[in-house]
C-alpha cells in the first residue's frame, strides 16, 4: 500500500508517446491518443490519480500542424479527463518532417521549423489554460557514427541549430529541453551532452531532459567508453551505482528543467524504428536496475541534500512497451505507485 502524504508537487503526469514510440509496420499497431488518456485517467492508487500527461507531437497523435480549433478540442478532451498538459515533444527527425541538427542547411531549417511549430501548440495550450507548466523536448536528430566524423564541428553546428531553435521557442515564451539518450550524436555520453549544453550557451531557454533510463546508461558509456564512470567489471553493487549516479547527477543536474521517471534492465535494444538505444522496464521489472524513489532522489535533490523545486511536474516514460502491457490497467496502477513513492520522498505542498 502507498501510504499517503501532504505533498501535492510535483504533479504526476504520464507519457502518451509509448503508443507511438517503437511501433509501425516492423512492429506492432500505433495505440490512438484516446485509448492512452483512457487508460491514464482510470488509473488509481489509494484514491490518487494521474494529474496530467505529457504529448508527443505527431500524427497520428496530435498533429505538429494542428490548427487551433484542432488544439481547443485536445486541451477540451485532456480536460474533460480530469488532466492537464506538461511537455511537448517537438518532432525533429526526418521521417516526422524535420532534419538532423548538424545537417545541410535545408535539414537544419526544417529542425528549427519544426521546434518553432511545437512551441507554437504549447503556447496556445497555456493561453487556453491546459498546461500550467512544462518544456519542449529536442534532440539532436543525428546519429553517434556521423556524428564521430567530426566530434568538434559538428558540436558546434548542433549548438548553432539549437540556438536557432532557442530563438524560435522563446518568440513563444517557450523553454527548450534536450534529452541526454546514447543513440544521438553529440548527446550520446554525460559529458558529451554538457559539452553541448555549454556550447550552445542558452542556460535561461535550453535545459536538459533527465530520464532515469537513459542517465543510467551514461554511467555505462555506450557509444563513449571514455566517458565510463563504473568498472569494465561492474557487478551493480549499491555503493558503485551510487557513485556513478552522483558523477551524472552532480555535472547535468544544474541544467536539468524536466525529469522523466523510469526504470531500466541496462541493456541496449530497440523496437520498431527506434533502435541502438536503452530500453524502459516495467516499474515492477525484477531486472530493473534502479531504486526507482531513491535515485530519482539524485536529480529532484541538490548535492546538499534539499529539494531543488526545479520541476513542476514529473513524468513516467514507458517507451517500448509491449502492447499487451500497455492495454493492462495493472501496468498504470504500477507506474502510478511508483510515481507516488517518487512524490512522498521528494515533494513538497504549496
Amino acid at each position: 500500500m502507498i501510504a499517503k502524504n501532504m505533498n501535492n508537487f510535483p504533479k504526476l503526469h504520464n507519457a502518451l508517446w509509448p503508443g507511438l514510440v517503437g511501433k509501425g509496420p516492423d512492429s506492432e499497431p500505433p495505440i490512438d491518443l484516446d485509448t492512452m488518456l483512457n487508460l491514464t485517467a482510470a488509473a488509481s492508487v489509494d484514491g490518487m490519480k494521474f494529474e496530467g500527461v505529457d504529448l508527443f507531437l505527431v500524427d497520428p497523435h496530435t498533429s505538429i500542424d494542428a490548427g487551433e480549433d484542432e488544439i481547443r478540442r485536445l486541451a477540451d478532451k485532456i480536460a474533460s479527463k480530469g488532466l492537464a498538459v506538461g511537455s511537448l515533444v517537438a518532432p525533429v527527425w526526418p521521417p516526422a518532417g524535420g532534419g538532423s541538427a548538424m545537417g545541410s542547411a535545408e535539414e537544419r531549417k526544417q529542425f528549427v521549423s519544426q521546434v518553432s511549430k511545437a512551441c507554437r501548440i504549447g503556447a496556445k495550450l497555456r493561453e487556453l489554460g491546459v498546461r500550467p507548466s512544462g518544456v519542449v523536448r529536442i534532440d539532436s536528430s543525428c546519429g553517434v557514427s556521423d556524428w564521430a566524423k567530426d566530434p568538434a564541428g559538428n558540436t558546434k553546428l548542433i549548438a548553432q541549430t539549437f540556438r536557432e531553435a532557442c530563438d524560435a521557442a522563446e518568440g513563444y515564451g517557450e523553454r527548450l529541453a534536450a534529452e541526454g539518450e546514447i543513440c544521438w550524436g553529440g548527446m550520446q555520453s554525460w559529458k558529451k551532452m554538457v559539452d553541448l549544453l555549454e556550447e550552445t550557451g542558452r542556460p535561461k531557454t535550453l535545459g536538459f531532459q533527465a530520464d532515469m533510463a537513459h542517465t543510467l546508461l551514461y554511467t555505462l558509456g555506450y557509444n563513449a567508453p571514455e566517458d565510463r564512470l563504473v568498472s569494465e567489471d561492474f557487478a551493480w553493487d549499491e555503493a558503485g551505482l551510487a557513485a556513478g549516479l552522483k558523477k551524472v547527477t552532480a555535472a547535468l543536474r544544474p541544467w536539468t528543467i524536466d525529469f522523466h521517471v523510469a526504470q531500466n534492465d541496462a541493456t541496449v535494444k530497440g523496437m520498431g524504428s527506434h533502435d541502438k538505444t536503452g530500453r524502459h522496464c516495467q516499474a515492477t521489472d525484477p531486472n530493473g536496475k534502479l531504486n526507482i524513489a531513491r535515485d530519482a532522489g539524485y536529480w529532484l535533490r541538490g548535492e546538499d541534500g534539499r529539494l531543488t523545486h526545479a520541476m513542476r511536474h514529473i513524468c513516467w516514460d514507458g517507451c517500448m512497451f509491449p502492447n499487451e502491457v500497455m492495454m493492462n490497467p495493472r501496468t498504470w496502477n504500477d507506474v502510478l505507485a511508483a510515481m507516488i513513492s517518487v512524490r512522498n520522498a521528494h515533494g513538497w505542498s504549496e
